[in-house]
């Protein structure tokens, strides 16, 4: 198992992507804390997938708009399974409709761009504050989406936010590759996950949307998992700084279908 012996920690990891990326980490051989905001059931099963994998599992409850929720998840995870190896930078928000510049309010801006960029901000510096000081090595997986790359009308801060999180992951890789810590980001297009299963469900949105996507379909997390997979183990140690689109080639497709 190519993860025998690490140790992983996966913000919102309660469903969808993180869950499965949680468990495809277990089945290689990796120890995981699983996050949870709202839906502590969701993480308990989810851990109880890692420990069905024969690994150890840690459930915490997390805020990653909060740092100092951030700090006492990390040092609890410490506690329960060690210095951590992996972080994946998973949990996300939404802007939960489309909202025009001059009608989005403070708050609606604000919880998106602190979930989705000063999150995974709070989670690295606490991530690294542990894995600094145990010596060279270890991974970041920062989850974007094509969001970073595409115009987001109605829905500006969560585009700012996801390129942001591409940035972050750029500067970080050359700050960290003297300590050979990998820093890569995820960038998803339309998966089937809990946040998207309202638009799939619909047939007129879901049509609409697989007409832009060459491949005419959702990708799976699973498939999502298993390409973060690849970036947490040895086979991926000369990739860093770089975010992997994985979206069947909708950004190829995007305003010429």
């Amino acid at each position: 198992m190519v993860l025998q012996g690490k140790v992983a920690f996966v913000t919102g990891s309660d469903s969808g992507i993180g869950a499965e990326i949680a468990v495809a980490l277990a089945r290689a051989g990796a120890d995981v804390t699983v996050t949870w905001h709202t839906d502590e059931a969701g993480a308990r099963e989810a851990a109880g997938r890692v420990e069905a994998a024969g690994r150890r599992a840690h459930v915490a409850q997390l805020d990653v708009m909060d740092s100092r929720s951030v700090d006492a998840a990390f040092e609890a995870a410490r506690s329960a399974l060690g210095i951590p190896d992996i972080l994946v930078n998973n949990a996300g928000k939404g802007m939960g409709g489309k909202k025009p510049v001059a009608e989005i309010a403070d708050e609606d801006a604000e919880v998106v761009i602190r979930t989705n960029l000063l999150g995974p901000l709070w989670c690295a510096r606490a991530f690294l504050r542990q894995r600094l000081p145990a010596g060279p090595g270890g991974k970041i997986i920062n989850v974007s989406s094509v969001a970073q790359h595409l115009p987001t009308d109605g829905s500006a801060p969560y585009g700012m936010s996801k390129a942001g999180l591409t940035s972050l992951t750029r500067s970080l890789s050359v700050e960290l590759a003297p300590h050979k810590i990998n820093v890569v980001g995820i960038a998803p297009g339309l998966i089937q996950t809990p946040m998207t299963q309202e638009r799939l469900d619909d047939p007129a949105k879901r049509e609409a949307s697989f007409k832009e996507i060459p491949w005419h379909r959702a990708g799976q997390p699973e498939e999502i998992a298993r390409l973060a997979l690849f970036l947490a183990g040895p086979d991926a140690d000369y990739i860093t700084g770089q975010t992997i689109v994985m979206d069947g080639g909708l950004t190829m497709n995007w305003g010429g279908a």
